[in-house]
């Protein structure tokens, strides 16, 4: 089979029907083209084949004779593709970068035919290409922009001497947008076995195997087959030390769907050839116990034996004297709230290779947590924590789905005991049917607030499905009280929360922990008490808005940085304007309303009430290597970029002159996991200490005073003061084993305390504040929602990089938009990206962002966190809006059309004013 690719002939003996994705990366070794779904479905692969863009993943080879082939490695021979690459760094528009590759295909289709296309040409051409983390606005931004950047390349305004709140474009972000990244599944030993795990197909089923020895002898190709018994260490894993619950290889009986059974290992041909209908195991499906409510039955059964009530965990704030309060309160709000499982649907499924070198074990792959990973790895094999290593790969996306572990013990334990190498990559109903999910969430909730609006009373109680296994239910169930009451002034508190065992699988971390599943009950409810009291819904928030020197219901004093009311304040004028629109938009008869809604939310940054700590260390050598030994993976958050500003700024010297070592457990110090949108805060003051650390050994060599500068020029080291020069030799002074001549190790542990039985304590340092509006309109007779506007006021400390926390905003935004209108995981039946629907390119509308700088004492340079905050309030507005445009309110999301139109009918909405006389139009006191 002869083609061209990227200009070069090539040639292959591959069949025919094989898939050019697989023979780009494989035979060809273009692993640039990403490989998401195998289905059409994301994008991720897109080449251009004579010029057009297609799904290398549905094309056989045997079509593509004698044709022209472009990936995104080739790209860079071209004028405009080169330009489109560098439009996409400059603009940030690679975060994971996972489907970068795809994106900039189908952006280079597009501007081979329109150089310079307009906001709806470009949404068009990329909407076969899927994005999980960037909101998709940077990405439509650089490739509407990539003419600018045809060469002579324009002209960079003078780069500032200071590092942090510059937009600087990412460190790691040229190999993304070139397709030379490494993710899980683009390398492995060439003499790396292949794994596949063999799972449930039932939610509860009993299993027998049958002879695995004969199986395996009549398979030629295959090498063996691991079962529990073959686990050398403990079979079991999980996230809390008491709650190691999830077998690697299941025993006798599984508890969900997707639960892994047993991993065959051998030739990847042969181990893939088998069909799982000659398999030797034999089902027997049992009735499984679906939902909360099944499983706090009567006649539920226990699922495990530590939790007879099926009750994993439970959470309680209370403070003050809630009945009380109700009782003394002048208006009233109730309401019941559902929400499903969600799935992260990062476009990179879990993908890696363990091998072992020795008497250690060694671990590469796509996670989020590299040192709990090796602790899981230790467990498993027996070994100890130093004779394990994880590496950890570039992560296409993690949002809290790859904290837990997933194919790193089975790989671990097939290497170890094969003594070869293995690797592993799920495919994509694999991802989805083993990984976990967000909480499913029962909420019951009441609020209450005086004649003035003020609020006085609250209480909640929530039931959070956790699924067959732990995983993080612990820390949903402990955080929702926390935060259930949102950022606002409440005297008299009750909120309960319990993590509940069920048959559905695993619910974990994704991004909020729960605190987006309580935002919609507690805003909701709000908006009915604003509503009671004659508030306008924004008004009704300012009033309550917490402020620093007030107590939460934890009892903790806020002492610094609560920045929501700044919030609400810079979005007044956007609010009046879009309540004006609204109402003008909604004075014509028609089937479409317009409405305006609000969400405010706060998050607590890191574990809640526990050790918290990061460690970093920077060092310089003989030769003048100045290496920053950062233990922070960068998930496409963009932690690896913010971490070196804050440590360039705290040293003095450039960014530039880093060298970088990210992640790995043999080099780095634990720098904690990569969630809980910690990484800036704490591994920031953590990167920040070390830098300080080291330029005070450098001053202290000179006998330089705090306002030297540095410059490092080689291996000479120029400390200046005061027009005065003193140079350092790093070349002349005593060195380590490894060249190492002075260093920096830094370390921060947020200050915390643990809740006692009440739920009183500290459990965070500081908050993240946020308020968003959401406008959109309703089509009465179809249910369909579209929205018009996002505008985003945070509360972000300090915008270390504000181009970096622009991007995180967008895509929480726009996860939060699928989380309000269109996800919904159904096990056995949304297993895939076709039938699970994330936001697209045309989904989501334009963002507005204002950041608030209210500066956290204890953040590197006042800053804190954005990850989770990005998403909490952006499903409540849009609930508030669809409640203002249309008279009904949703108590279920995702609030897909038919739901909608169900709640529509149902309220009767023939009369011409829908029986809400003040639709888009903002009740005034």
């Amino acid at each position: 089979m002869a083609f061209r690719l990227n200009g070069a002939n090539v040639y292959l003996g591959d069949a025919p029907d094989t898939r050019l994705s697989e023979a780009l990366r494989g035979s060809l070794s273009a692993t640039g083209t990403k490989i998401g779904c195998d289905a059409g479905d994301c994008g991720a692969c897109t080449v251009l084949i004579d010029g057009a863009q297609a799904c290398a993943c549905l094309t056989p080879i045997g079509q593509v004779e004698g044709r022209e082939i472009i990936t995104v490695e080739g790209l860079a021979q071209d004028a405009l593709g080169s330009a489109l690459q560098k439009a996409f760094h400059a603009h940030g528009a690679a975060q994971c970068g996972i489907c970068t590759p795809g994106m900039l295909m189908a952006g280079y289709d597009l501007l081979k035919r329109s150089p310079q296309p307009n906001e709806a040409e470009t949404q068009d051409a990329l909407g076969g290409v899927l994005c999980r983390c960037t909101g998709y606005l940077k990405i439509v931004e650089a490739v509407r922009d990539a003419h600018l950047f045809i060469e002579p390349a324009p002209i960079a305004p003078a780069a500032s001497t200071a590092s942090v709140g510059a937009r600087m474009t990412r460190l790691d972000g040229e190999p993304k947008v070139a397709g030379t990244e490494v993710y899980g599944a683009d390398a492995a030993p060439v003499d790396a076995l292949w794994l596949r795990a063999v799972r449930s197909p039932h939610p509860r089923a009993r299993f027998a195997l049958g002879d695995l020895d004969a199986f395996v002898a009549s398979h030629p190709g295959l090498v063996r087959i691991f079962t529990a018994k073959d686990v050398p260490g403990e079979n079991s894993f999980g996230i809390y030390p008491h709650l190691k619950d999830q077998p690697v290889f299941s025993t006798g009986e599984t508890r969900y769907r997707g639960e892994c059974v047993l991993a065959i290992v051998g030739e990847k041909d042969a181990v893939e050839a088998i069909r799982l209908d000659e398999f030797p195991i034999a089902w027997e499906a049992l009735p499984p116990m679906v939902g909360v409510k099944a499983a706090l039955g009567e006649s539920a059964f226990t699922l495990h034996d530590f939790a007879p009530d099926n009750v994993l965990t439970r959470g309680r704030v209370e403070r003050g004297d809630v009945e009380a309060g109700f009782a003394q309160a002048a208006h009233l709000a109730t309401g019941s709230f559902e929400t499903g499982f969600v799935e992260h649907a990062y476009i990179e499924p879990e993908a890696g290779y363990a091998r072992r070198v020795d008497d250690t074990i060694e671990v590469f792959a796509c996670t989020q947590a590299p040192y709990m990973d090796r602790d899981e790895v230790a467990r498993v094999l027996g070994l100890k924590l130093d004779d394990v290593r994880i590496i950890p790969s570039a992560c296409g996306g993690g949002f809290g789905g790859k904290l837990d572990v997933s194919l790193q013990p089975m790989l671990a334990v097939a290497a170890w005991v094969l003594d070869r190498p293995v690797r592993c990559v799920f495919g994509r109903i694999e991802s989805m049917i083993s990984s976990t999910k967000r909480h499913p969430s029962s909420i019951e909730a009441r609020a209450a607030c005086d004649a003035d609006g003020r609020l006085v009373a609250f209480a909640m109680e929530g039931d959070f499905d956790t699924g067959a296994y732990s995983s993080w239910g612990p820390t949903v169930a402990g955080r929702v009280p926390v935060h259930a009451t949102g950022p606002y002034k409440v005297p008299n508190v009750c909120n309960l929360s319990r993590a509940v065992y069920t048959n559905g699988p695993p619910a974990g971390a994704f991004r909020g922990f729960g605190v987006p599943q309580a935002a919609i009950a507690q805003e909701s409810l709000f908006d009915d008490l604003a509503t009671a009291a004659g508030l306008d819904r924004l008004e009704f928030r300012l009033i309550n808005a917490i402020r620093a020197g007030d107590t939460t219901p934890t009892g903790q004093v806020l002492l610094a940085s609560a920045g929501l009311a700044e919030c609400l304040e810079k979005l007044k004028p956007h609010w009046q304007a879009l309540l004006a629109d609204a109402a003008a938009f909604n004075a014509s008869e028609g089937r479409t309303r317009r409405g305006v809604g609000i969400g405010c939310m706060w998050y607590g940054i890191g574990n809640t009430g526990m050790s918290n700590p990061s460690t970093m260390r920077i060092t310089l050598d003989t030769m003048g290597q100045l290496t920053f030994w950062n233990g922070a993976v960068d998930i496409g958050q963009g932690s690896t970029t913010v971490l070196t500003q804050i440590a360039a700024d705290a040293l003095g010297l450039p960014v530039e002159a880093f060298t970088l070592v990210i992640g790995d457990t043999y080099l780095t110090f634990d720098a904690g996991k990569t969630s809980a949108s910690r990484q800036t805060f704490v591994s920031g003051r953590a990167s920040e200490a070390a830098a300080a650390a080291l330029r005070s050994e450098i001053l202290r060599l000179t006998n330089a005073g705090p306002s030297a500068t540095l410059t490092l020029a080689g291996t000479q080291l120029l400390v200046e003061e005061n027009g005065v020069i003193a140079r350092i030799d790093l070349a002349a002074l005593p060195a380590k084993a490894d060249g190492i001549v002075l260093e920096g190790i830094g370390s921060f542990d947020p200050p915390t305390v643990p809740l006692d039985e009440k739920g009183q304590g500290i459990p965070y340092a500081t908050y993240g504040f946020a308020a968003q509006i959401a406008s959109l309109d309703v089509d009465l007779d179809l249910g369909t929602v579209k929205l018009n506007r996002i505008v985003a006021a945070h509360d972000v400390g300090r915008a270390i990089n504000p181009m970096l926390v622009e991007g995180q905003i967008h895509g929480g935004i726009a996860q939060g938009i699928g989380l309000a209108l269109l996800e919904e995981y159904l096990p056995g039946r949304t297993e895939n990206l076709h039938d699970y629907l994330i936001p697209t390119a045309g989904d989501v509308p334009p963002i507005d962002i204002i950041l608030v700088e209210d500066a956290e004492p204890l953040g590197p340079s006042g800053a804190k966190g954005i990850g989770e905050p990005a998403l909490v309030p952006t499903a409540p507005a849009i609930l508030g809006a669809i409640r203002h445009a249309t008279g009904v309110t949703p108590r279920q999301v995702p609030v897909l059309p038919h739901r909608l139109w169900e709640l529509l009918r149902a309220k009767d909405i023939g009369d011409t004013d829908m029986g809400d006389k003040d639709i888009g139009e903002e009740t005034q006191p």
